[in-house]
């Protein structure tokens, strides 16, 4: 697949982000190849963003600072979350809202279940239509209940009426009586406690009271005579106008409560930092048709259903100088991989369909991405010239590195003459901040630029350093000894290698640690009589490092 077909299967999807990202333990090639190609991209149209996976060195920090460039996000994992998808909105209801005003909710925007929020709209339960339904279908026990602990004026609310008389005593049982007058008149009727519901009739209505009714509900009026409301205070009985006929008050009662009564707290709730994936197999387990998502501090954030899981893009992800799973992002086999440019060896990323693949015998990423520039006819900016030259200056290790090619030099010339630089000087400028390492704790000495490789079934991990001299190092020996076999343990590493590599002195020194620590000197000899013999002319992890060690590994009984 060409790039040109790559970057169309981009473009079909703008709306989603692409992660332009280096390996772990980012180097400042890695770093600058991030950010000078998600820049190509952007100018492309596409919505990418430079990604690290790490924290950067003390020489990409100095270059991104001299050329005004941020920091690039750091890139945690690969895996989309819920707060990457698309999810409805979160439309809510408070504890107050009744089941009727729920109800019209619910039908006017076609959802079958609403959050319930407090006042700050944190989430406090959930009401669905199941939950409703339950209450005109269910036992009428649960309306009963339920009417008993309902206001007045939720009540009224619900029946498009108002509140005459709301008593201060109440003793309204939460039962119901619909009268329908007889000869007999109420004689035959049991309302004591009750609510009933009762037409225009005064003299029924003094005598429903005077039987002890709890609430009376009057239908097809708009009035009632002040005697009847005075004897209603008499005997603390409340006073209801509906708006509807008889029918309609009858079925709109229930429906008065407010959802708080029937709302279910305990909720099957994501959170927004949760993983798709993982929302995905949860949901295997229940039978809802929407689920709640909220933040860390439970404020509904949106509803996802199973179509949203279905229905999601995995992240978009393009990979610079590196190819391999162990120096990439947490998640990486569920992204939705890109592109890919180095110039390392082949690793063992695979992927479900054709990408664009480049990888080139060169000294630099970085390199790379100046020739796509060059190739589209794009003109680099003044500032990202310089930080491209200096990616290309620190991986090729100023040109003396054994991987180094005509191409960089030629590449980097191109640079510096957009940028208005001096290579020698400002190589010497970029390399006094990098090889001082007397500011930097024996940890972060291992740790600035670091990389995994699997050898023969055998975890390693190899550190290169710059340093002025190696001098340096022997000041430090005794406690880099004993930081490398903690760090070595503690990542259950076979061995640990840690190559101080002096520019200046055309070498390196090595120090290790783990099972298979010898495999290094077997690799690279101490002369007799030393320790962490100077090696001249060893300088390329890639090339000569990694190559050599692993021949030590395969080869040798250690």
């Amino acid at each position: 697949m060409t790039r040109e077909e790559a970057l169309k299967g981009i473009n079909e999807n703008l709306g989603n982000r692409v992660y332009v990202c280096g390996h772990k333990h980012p180097d400042t090639d890695s770093i600058v190849s991030a950010i000078s190609y998600a820049k190509f991209l952007q100018r492309k149209g596409i919505d990418a963003i430079p990604c690290r996976l790490g924290k950067i060195n003390t020489e990409t920090e100095y270059l991104l600072k001299r050329f005004g460039f941020e920091t690039p996000m750091l890139f945690e994992d690969a895996r989309a979350t819920m707060d990457e998808i698309e999810m409805d909105p979160p439309l809510t209801i408070t504890p107050q809202t009744t089941i009727y005003e729920t109800l019209q909710l619910m039908n006017e925007y076609n959802k079958q279940s609403y959050g319930v929020v407090n006042e700050k709209g944190q989430l406090m339960g959930m009401v669905t239509r199941s939950d409703i339904s339950n209450i005109g279908l269910g036992d009428t026990a649960v309306g009963i209940q339920l009417l008993k602990e309902t206001k007045m004026e939720d009540i009224a609310k619900t029946l498009k009426g108002r509140v005459i008389y709301d008593a201060q005593t109440p003793h309204f049982s939460g039962k119901v009586s619909i009268i329908a007058l007889t000869e007999s008149g109420l004689s035959n009727y049991d309302i004591k406690d009750r609510m009933v519901l009762l037409g225009n009739d005064v003299e029924a209505q003094k005598t429903a009271i005077k039987m002890g009714a709890g609430v009376l509900v009057i239908v097809w009026t708009e009035y009632v005579p002040e005697d009847v409301v005075e004897l209603a205070k008499e005997y603390n009985c409340s006073i209801l106008i509906s708006g509807h006929g008889t029918m309609n008050t009858s079925r709109y009662l229930y429906f008065s409560p407010p959802v708080q009564l029937i709302m279910k707290k305990n909720v099957i709730s994501f959170n927004i930092d949760e993983f798709v994936e993982d929302v995905g197999k949860k949901m295997l387990k229940t039978r809802y048709r929407s689920y709640p998502v909220v933040d860390n501090d439970n404020y509904l954030k949106g509803y996802v259903s199973r179509y949203h899981i279905l229905n999601y893009h995995n992240k978009k992800v393009v990979l610079v100088d590196h190819n391999e799973y162990a120096q990439s992002v947490k998640g990486i086999e569920s992204a939705d991989l890109i592109e890919i440019i180095d110039h390392h060896r082949i690793g063992d990323i695979a992927t479900t369909r054709p990408i664009s693949f480049r990888n080139e015998i060169i000294g630099s990423t970085a390199s790379i991405i100046t020739s796509i520039y060059l190739e589209n006819q794009m003109d680099i900016p003044e500032n990202l010239a310089g930080l491209l030259l200096g990616a290309i200056l620190s991986d090729t290790l100023k040109f003396r590195s054994p991987t180094t090619t005509p191409k960089d030099k030629g590449l980097a010339q191109t640079l510096a003459k957009i940028a208005g630089l001096d290579i020698k000087e400002f190589a010497a400028d970029m390399f006094k901040v990098s090889s001082n390492i007397s500011k930097k704790s024996v940890k972060e000495l291992i740790n600035q630029d670091i990389k995994r490789f699997e050898i023969d079934g055998n975890v390693i991990m190899i550190a290169q350093v710059i340093i002025s001299s190696v001098v340096e190092v022997k000041v430090i020996e005794d406690e880099l000894q004993k930081e490398l076999d903690k760090f070595t343990k503690e990542n259950r590493l076979d061995m640990c290698v840690i190559a101080f590599t002096s520019i200046l002195e055309n070498g390196s020194i090595f120090y290790s640690a783990g099972e298979k620590k010898n495999a290094i000197f077997e690799a690279f000899p101490n002369r007799e009589g030393e320790e962490h013999s100077f090696q001249e002319d060893i300088l390329s992890r890639k090339n000569q490092i990694v190559p050599l060690l692993s021949r030590a590994i395969i080869n040798a009984v250690i």
